[in-house]
């Protein structure tokens, strides 16, 4: 065995056709910075790779479908957590789709209560975009008037 690989990291023939892919590679394939790929390996979300005697990380195809999944998973508004507990949950043969199911329900349901939130603030904003001519003194302006005392403004 080299000295220079930690024992916990040992490259076997077979496991040497496995993992082929370095992690530029599984950046291109997954979509995901390299930077990224070594934040979610310190985060738990994705395995530690084997590394090869000189040091550098080597991956298989599983790392780039993992990274596509938590890429995707981000995407749809999922933290890191729910995600940890999603990757977690896709491996529950008798319970993992019922609370995968539960917790893309509950996202859902964040999101809508959120779209509400964003519906009302644009109707308030577009309410004071057309309340203002444009022009004229800050203090005659209704959007300067909403956000605050224009007296606050002027004595910072």
């Amino acid at each position: 065995m080299n000295p220079r690989i930690p024992p916990r990291i040992r490259i076997t023939p077979e496991s040497a056709r496995v993992a082929t892919l370095s992690i530029g590679k599984v950046a291109r394939g997954s979509g995901v910075a390299i930077d990224t790929i070594r934040f979610y390996e310190r985060e738990g979300l994705l395995p530690e790779p084997m590394r090869r005697a000189s040091g550098y990380r080597t991956y298989d195809s599983s790392a780039v479908q993992r990274l596509r999944f938590i890429r995707r998973a981000k995407n749809l508004g999922f933290s890191l957590d729910e995600i940890r507990e999603l990757l977690a949950l896709s491996q529950d043969r008798e319970h993992g789709v019922e609370a995968v199911k539960q917790r893309a329900t509950a996202r859902l349901a964040d999101l809508d209560r959120r779209v509400r939130e964003l519906n009302r603030i644009r109707r308030g904003l577009r309410e004071l975009v057309d309340a203002c001519p444009g022009h004229g003194a800050p203090e005659q302006c209704p959007i300067l008037r909403a956000l605050g005392d224009i007296r606050d403004i002027d004595e910072s």
